[in-house]
């Protein structure tokens, strides 16, 4: 099975350009999966643009702490599977940490939005409730993807070496930095620290500079904009066994918006 696996689109720039990637390139994929929280201005997920990835191809939204800033999006977790928030998020807040999206080959994919907690907001421990349910998702099914939404490599490292065997892919999301270490682990699961970011290449971290440089000299807030221009997408292309469910290859993609129109 190929998946594509999209890392946080951020704001307009960012759908623009996964929406181009994908109307160009999506008959290559069985399986799309990206991450959605920073697709509505920067911070958080609408209803609306969630359909919009829907009517695009995209099997499954992940999320991270982001999830939580349009406050119409509560209402809206509770009515779909298909747009996952942390697993590890205390139990009873709205939404699912998982689910199980059949691939366009028919296959049970397991999809999990784990969130960290080294340099991150409070949650439960993400080892331990992934733990919790790990039997009852291979119980369905050999192929299970996660998007780990940490900031630390360290952590990111961890649990990817904690489940390495019992899943197919780990990636982490959240730093909007690609990082060049994907590989595929002792045991069979394929591994990524961050996989990157899809919006403009132009500010710091998908946001414009000179919304963002004067909070790190003044300390004081400030209101961040969306920055425009070098739009890029960063993800994966993976071959998954669907037999075993070992990732068989885990490639980068950085791609520029004017590199994806060429097609």
């Amino acid at each position: 099975m190929r998946v594509l696996v999209v890392g946080d689109i951020v704001g307009r720039p960012g759908r623009k350009t996964f929406e181009k990637y994908v109307r160009n390139f999506k008959e290559k994929y069985d399986f799309i999966v990206a991450n959605g929280e920073n697709s509505a201005a920067g911070f958080g997920i609408t209803s609306k643009i969630a359909e919009e990835f829907y009517a695009l191809g995209v099997d499954v939204i992940t999320s991270g702490n982001h999830i939580w800033d349009k406050k119409e999006i509560y209402t809206y977790l509770e009515g779909t599977d298909r747009l996952l928030r942390p697993l590890n998020y205390p139990k009873g807040v709205p939404g699912k940490g998982y689910t199980i999206v059949k691939s366009r080959s028919g296959i049970k994919v397991g999809v999990v939005s784990l969130q960290g907690r080294v340099f991150m907001p409070p949650t439960d421990c993400p080892f331990t409730r992934f733990s919790e349910v790990i039997e009852e998702i291979k119980r369905e099914c050999k192929i299970i993807i996660v998007d780990f939404h940490a900031e630390a490599t360290s952590e990111k490292i961890a649990m990817g070496r904690y489940f390495d065997g019992k899943i197919s892919v780990l990636y982490g999301t959240h730093t909007h930095v690609q990082t060049a270490d994907e590989k595929i682990l002792l045991e069979g699961t394929g591994y990524i620290s961050d996989v990157g970011m899809t919006g403009s290449d132009n500010g710091v971290i998908g946001m414009d500079a000179k919304s963002i440089i004067p909070k790190f000299i003044e300390c004081l807030p400030q209101r961040f904009e969306i920055a425009n221009g070098k739009e890029r997408l960063n993800g994966l292309d993976i071959e998954i066994d669907e037999e075993t469910g070992e990732c068989t290859r885990i490639d980068r993609i950085n791609m520029s918006l004017s590199q994806i129109e060429i097609y």
